[in-house]
């Protein structure tokens, strides 16, 4: 009998080892068909320790999976359980050649008998906490308020029971091994095996014999049938998800879009040919490896969708809708991909009408994509900040928007006046540069204008953006940002007629060539001035300068203005001591928070201020709720569902504040506009208003310096 078993236990292993090498070696051919993506390299080459940490931290931290307690408890116990099972796999294995087989070293620890059958119980509890979870969440009973809505459930259960039977096959064979004598451990310690020796106890000694050998094969075979259907399974994920979060861009994919690239190199417009580089995703192929990983290592857990502000208000864009329609499309056309000139002539019609069909569709075509999901983005970053195996989704929209814009000239009809207007006029609204100026007339001082280079004694340049110059709402946070630095004696200065567009809008649409022109005047404008630091009210701004400036030589030290606030006021520079008996929520604005982790100052800005009382929404923080202007979203028309400032709006309303506050200029006109379409229809109270902080503490400030001359009255 134990020659048998080692024939049969090793033969599984080589059958199973070939179907899952074979597809493994495909998957790797598959990604690789990508664009090279060098930096992706380079950078974890020269990181290793960072690298190590993530690892730590995200893979075997499970970190992001326990922002969500219940599912997240349940899948670590279950990750964790098979790392300390691979010692139970070890241990079979070893048992085909030698029954009372232990691991050198550790094999008589009872401590390690103890949390091999600790982990495998856990294992099961995450399991049934698992099944509880999708039954709740069944897409045939809720719809797309599901996460799992487009997920391929089937797998999924066939998945959760092929753990069950790893572990149920695992307490069998060890139960035996008990009552034959030959289990490595003491009893009760392995105390799930000492449960299952009790039951199996009563069948006698050669009943058992023949158990514990049945079983250990049944145990090899089950482990191995579970590699080889991972691998073709979205479940493939627990082999690629470490190499994902590896190459993953720092932090999280967030900030800064990616420059675009052709073969490998970031792409000079004055040199491009068309006919030769990329520009952006037109086609599969022409995604970077990484992005092609990306499809492979998808999870469908549907968090990103669950928390993506297009799904929520009814649009048609599921950001892991998207990256699966991708993976579906990658794995139809890799026949095509991995093939030759010759080989592909010879391929089957339906694999070459696969390889023919374009990303994103359009009148009459069958694209992968619908031009109404690719648009419906806002690049609020909360996929990317959601997604437990760091798919960086916005990545491959933006590539695919550019494609769209450079190559296609598809996009939507009502972004073609902001691009002419970001040419002719540098800004989105098409207003005369000297307008720029006008809100300095409003304030009592004199705001200084750069005329070549910036004055020795001027320590900030204040990049005031195009909303906050041109755009009544947005002027008054503008106007109340630049009295509070006076008032505190900061020496700043403004470019005024020369301060053109960041490119953000542009850019986020999808149109690299016009935000390669404006961001490379400004860089030249900003380094001739001298200029080392800059103040940005606008988060889009703020981020653009201190995330994507860099890429072209704009280097600075770059902060928001509530950062600066906020430190002035703990410096004492600032003391907001009239008090504001006001109830208060704030609204983060995505670029602030989620993409530059800006979370303090703004609320810190609040608390100062006496007699506030401040309350969060539940969508706060990371778990923020877009504005809806995001992604050049600000100047296109939202025809579909709900409209995403209102539901926003609702979840304000929901607490009855006296003030929303937030610190972004297009939150401001976005939440502004949402809040008197509520006063209208009677939903909201007439004093409801939406400011910026630096409105409210001009307010504590003033009302401070202007009660005396009350007094005196």
């Amino acid at each position: 009998m134990m020659t048998a078993r080692i024939v049969i236990g090793l033969l599984m292993t080589v059958v199973a080892f070939a179907f899952a090498g074979r597809r493994l070696w495909w998957l790797k051919s598959l990604i690789f068909s990508g664009q090279p993506a060098p930096e992706r390299l380079e950078y974890a080459k020269n990181n290793v320790g960072t690298e190590i940490g993530t690892q730590l931290k995200e893979v075997i931290g499970q970190r992001k999976l326990l922002k969500w307690s219940v599912p997240g408890l349940a899948h670590a116990f279950t990750f964790w359980g098979f790392i300390v099972m691979l010692l139970t796999i070890i241990e079979a294995y070893g048992a085909l050649f030698q029954r009372d087989f232990a691991i050198p070293v550790i094999g008589h620890w009872a401590f390690i008998g103890f949390i091999e059958d600790f982990f495998s119980l856990a294992v099961v509890c995450g399991l049934i906490t698992f099944a509880i979870i999708r039954t709740k969440n069944n897409p045939a009973k809720i719809g797309r308020k599901s996460r799992f809505d487009g997920s391929h459930l089937g797998a999924a259960w066939i998945v959760l029971g092929g753990i069950f039977l790893v572990v149920l096959t695992l307490w069998i064979y060890r139960g035996a091994q008990v009552n034959t004598g030959v289990f490595p451990y003491s009893t009760p310690w392995a105390f799930m095996s000492w449960i299952f020796a009790k039951i199996l106890a009563p069948l006698g000694t050669s009943a058992n014999s023949v158990i514990e050998t049945v079983f250990i094969l049944a145990q090899l075979g089950v482990v191995l049938g579970f590699l080889v259907f991972v691998t073709y399974s979205k479940h493939l994920h627990i082999f690629l998800a470490p190499l994902n979060v590896m190459f993953s861009r720092r932090p999280n994919g967030l900030g800064p879009l990616e420059p675009m690239r052709s073969n490998g190199k970031v792409l000079d417009f004055e040199e491009a040919d068309p006919d030769e580089d990329l520009f952006g995703f037109g086609k599969v192929e022409d995604f970077a490896w990484k992005g092609l990983l990306d499809m492979a290592t998808c999870t469908e857990c549907g968090r990103c969708q669950s928390q993506c502000p297009a799904w929520a208000t009814g649009k048609p864009l599921s950001p892991k809708q998207l990256i699966m329609d991708l993976r579906d499309h990658a794995f139809a056309k890799a026949p095509w991909l991995l093939a030759d000139e010759d080989a592909r002539e010879t391929l089957p019609p339906g694999v070459l009408a696969e390889a023919e069909r374009p990303l994103v569709g359009g009148e009459d075509v069958n694209g992968v994509i619908d031009p109404e999901v690719l648009w419906a983005c806002t690049n609020c970053g909360a996929c990317v900040n959601e997604c437990p195996v760091d798919i960086e989704h916005i990545d491959a929209i933006n590539g695919m928007r550019r494609n769209q814009v450079l190559i296609e000239s598809a996009f939507p009809q009502e972004a073609q006046t902001m691009l002419k207007n970001l040419e002719r006029r540098g800004n989105p609204w098409g207003l005369p540069e000297d307008k720029r100026l006008e809100w300095t007339t409003e304030v009592d001082f004199e705001v200084p204008v750069v005329d070549g280079k910036l004055p020795e004694d001027v320590e900030y340049l204040y990049w005031v953006g195009c909303a906050g110059a041109l755009e009544d709402r947005a002027k008054k946070a503008t106007k109340a940002t630049a009295e509070l630095l006076n008032a505190a004696g900061v020496k700043f200065a403004i470019l005024g007629p020369m301060e053109p567009c960041t490119g953000d809008p542009a850019r986020r649409l999808g149109d690299e060539l016009t935000f390669s022109g404006l961001a490379q005047q400004n860089v030249e404008t900003l380094n001739e001035a001298g200029v080392k630091k800059v103040i940005a009210s606008c988060p889009h701004c703020f981020n653009t300068i201190s995330r994507e400036y860099p890429e072209l030589g704009g280097n600075y030290e770059v902060v928001h203005h509530t950062q600066l606030l906020a430190k002035l006021v703990e410096e004492g520079k600032l003391k907001p001591v009239t008090s504001i008996d006001e109830k208060i929520t704030y609204h983060d604005p995505c670029f602030l928070g989620r993409h530059n982790q800006v979370y303090t100052p703004p609320r810190a800005i609040i608390d100062s201020v006496p007699g506030t009382k401040s309350e969060e929404m539940h969508r706060c923080k990371g778990k923020g709720f877009c504005c809806g202007a995001g992604g050049a979203r600000m100047w296109l028309e939202e025809r579909t569902g709900k409209r995403i400032n209102e539901e926003r709006i609702d979840e304000a309303l929901a607490l009855d504040p006296d003030t929303v506050s937030t610190a972004c200029p297009y939150c401001m006109v976005m939440l502004g506009d949402a809040v008197n379409a509520k006063k209208a229809s009677g939903d909201a109270k007439e004093s409801l208003e939406v400011i910026d902080v630096s409105q409210l503490l001009v307010r504590a400030i003033k009302l401070r310096e202007e009660q005396p001359v009350e007094e005196k009255a």
